[in-house]
């Protein structure tokens, strides 16, 4: 599974018009569902998000989940995510669940994450959504369950305090 995450001061979500979907400060997650993603795999990630912390403290670090600042989070399923652009110049999206496969993952995800204790709403599984993002920083994340028990290459350095 693929999230992105993007911290927001709100967000919402609306179908033919009409607003489906609104939070307050928190996250928006971008949740894409690949070919071969298990339940195992959308509560693992739930409860990253639900602890990964990107939010700053009183000295403006990253010391704080979601959890820690009583944010919200807006699930937005985005099979996109899955795009293979390495050839052509039309994406391919075959590294992508199928509706009948994501769909039920993405459900998981919310689930997991409200079990988690993050208030989670969510788009409209399949439909042509309006998304209206109001990034906060801008703080954008990208998870990747594949990338989640890999071995990190070296030590990473403290280029600066974030």
């Amino acid at each position: 599974m693929r999230a992105v995450l993007q911290r927001v001061t709100r967000a919402a979500v609306s179908v033919e018009g009409r607003v489906v979907a609104a939070i307050g400060p928190g996250l928006c997650i971008l949740l894409g569902v690949g070919a071969g993603d298990t339940p195992a795999e959308a509560e693992e990630l739930a409860q990253k998000v639900a602890q990964l912390r990107i939010f700053r403290d009183e000295a403006g670090l990253f010391n704080r989940s979601i959890l820690d600042m009583g944010g919200e989070a807006l699930v937005v399923s985005q099979f996109t995510l899955y795009a293979d652009c390495r050839r052509g110049r039309r994406p391919s999206f075959t590294d992508a669940a199928r509706p009948e496969v994501a769909e039920p993952l993405v459900e998981r995800f919310c689930r997991a994450l409200r079990a988690a204790g993050v208030p989670t709403q969510a788009g409209v599984f399949g439909a042509m959504m309006l998304v209206e993002i109001h990034n906060d920083g801008p703080v954008t994340i990208l998870l990747d369950t594949a990338d989640l028990h890999r071995p990190r290459r070296s030590k990473p350095g403290r280029p600066f305090d974030i």
